[in-house]
């Protein structure tokens, strides 16, 4: 997966052949924000810009931006998969929200997503 971040917000990457263009689309937010370049240079620049601006609009209506990701998860699991893993992280002497974050950082970057 292509990906861009800027101010904590992550966009992902594509490649329009038809047109020969790159463009973008923030995700992880309720508003929509995208923008395109012809060249790495041009996608990246009308990013920043794209964030600058909203961010702009957002402070001149008064209005609070969407944030990407704040780092809380509500998760739901099976009792007894959560008793395994408070297992698991009490073996490792951790604590399991250190365990649960180490354990999905080490799946994220197995699978080569960046961001």
């Amino acid at each position: 997966m292509n990906s861009m971040t800027y101010k904590g917000y992550f966009a992902q990457i594509n490649f329009d052949d038809r047109d020969n263009i790159f463009w973008g689309k923030v995700t992880g937010i309720k508003d929509s924000i995208t923008f395109e370049g012809e060249t790495v240079t041009e996608l990246k620049e009308d990013f920043h810009n794209a964030i600058d601006h909203y961010l702009a609009i957002c402070e001149q209506e008064n209005v609070t931006p969407d944030k990407p990701y704040s780092g809380k998860l509500t998760l739901r699991l099976p009792p007894q998969t959560h008793a395994e893993i408070a297992q698991a992280a009490a073996q490792k002497g951790t604590s399991l929200n250190k365990w649960i974050t180490d354990t999905l950082t080490q799946a994220v970057h197995k699978h080569h997503i960046k961001m």
